[in-house]
């Protein structure tokens, strides 16, 4: 006798024709995210560094990452109150995708001072420095850039969206800064709220 089980396939949140104001901040009562994770480093020479994560980050920008390579601590990183700290010590560019890049993909609906543009499919919200992309049906990102000091752009592009909890959510981010970029594999989010 052969048994197979299978999970159906969790359905997709349908907010179409909601308010895209309303729909940008269905998650805007989150104040913090605990995540574990696989992370790819990748440059444009191909050369790659894998390994798992696990991370806090909360709405301010605070954050504490550990990411490990074959059961070893290889990197820890923290943000308190915009002072960071690293084992190993990073290049500016690393420093910059691995906290304001993770406040800004992770917490992708705070924002303020916006315009809102209907583009058929998508929803192009645009407050400098960010400009953000959700899709009109689902209300989630599709991807998003942040223009930083030095006039690069760090882009965020959004994937293989599932519930975590009861919070829709990407569970796969890919995170580009000049020749660098970092995929978030995400296997599991827990979300706080206020209060």
């Amino acid at each position: 006798m052969f048994l197979c089980s299978c999970a159906a396939p969790e359905v997709l949140p349908t907010y179409e024709g909601m308010d895209p104001e309303n729909g940008l901040h269905l998650n805007g009562h989150i104040t913090r995210i605990e995540a574990d994770f696989d992370i790819t480093f990748q440059k444009d020479d191909g050369s790659m560094v894998k390994g798992k994560g696990v991370l806090t980050i909360s709405k301010n920008g605070d954050l504490s990452l550990r990411v490990y390579s074959l059961g070893f601590l290889a990197f820890e990183l923290t943000s308190d109150h915009g002072i960071v700290k690293s084992a190993p010590a990073l290049d500016r560019t690393k420093r910059k995708i691995l906290t304001h890049g993770l406040r800004d993909c992770l917490f992708w609906w705070d924002t303020e001072d916006y315009e809102i543009a209907d583009e058929g499919d998508a929803y192009f919200i645009r407050g400098f420095p960010r400009k953000l992309w959700i899709d009109s049906r689902t209300m989630l990102p599709v991807q998003q850039s942040v223009q930083l000091e030095d006039d690069r752009e760090l882009w965020f592009y959004y994937e293989k969206p599932k519930k975590m909890g009861e919070v829709w959510y990407p569970s796969s981010i890919r995170i580009e800064l000049s020749r660098f970029s970092v995929t978030l594999e995400f296997d599991e989010m827990l979300f706080a709220s206020e209060g």
